[in-house]
């Protein structure tokens, strides 16, 4: 499942590799978590709430819907 991550970047008008940039990491990285291959570690998550102050379960709702 897809995040919300790729419209945040879109609306900052970053590419991944900014968004890597900033955040220390890749942008295969980038990528995947956008596409909702993979899900950044709780303190990546951390640092991507804190640079969109943007609630990190709004951003990564799948990893934290625990219901379905």
């Amino acid at each position: 499942m897809a995040t919300k991550l790729k419209v945040l970047r879109a609306e900052h008008n970053m590419t991944q590799e900014d968004l890597a940039n900033v955040l220390g990491t890749s942008q295969k990285a980038v990528s995947s978590w956008e596409v909702g291959t993979a899900t950044p570690k709780p303190q990546m998550m951390q640092k991507i709430e804190d640079y969109f102050h943007v609630p990190k379960e709004d951003i990564f709702f799948a990893a934290f819907n625990y219901l379905n």
